[in-house]
């Protein structure tokens, strides 16, 4: 008897070659993509500490003083509207003339300063 072979489909090994090329070019893309993610989450918190620190120098300006809660700063009737954060992290409670701005937990990893 003539045995009938179908040539249709993928063999294993075709396959397993297929998964290991999907897999080394997983591996190239995650690191990437977290170092461009990071990157991204450090701009928005250095935007943020922008215009608080803007803000906190307009109010110093109308109001004589050299400190400022950031309940001052942000809300509804302030001078920065809403803060959002983007990756956990935790912006100062006071905000004094001349002193850097320094934001901790970006991500629960990264600490940035911001001098004006």
């Amino acid at each position: 008897m003539k045995s009938i072979r179908s040539s249709k489909g993928f063999t294993l090994v075709e396959i397993m070659i297929v998964v290991v090329i999907i897999g080394l070019l997983a591996a190239m893309a995650i690191p990437a993509f977290q170092k461009v993610r990071a990157s991204s989450q450090d701009k928005a918190v250095l935007n943020n500490m922008r215009q608080l620190g803007a803000a906190a120098d307009q109010y110093f300006l109308e109001n004589g003083t050299a400190a400022a809660a950031i309940t001052s700063l942000v809300g509804s009737s302030a001078y920065v509207k809403a803060l959002n954060t983007v990756a956990n992290e935790a912006y100062p409670g006071n905000y004094t003339q001349g002193t850097p701005i320094t934001v901790s937990g970006i991500a629960g990893a990264r600490t940035i300063t911001y001098v004006q």
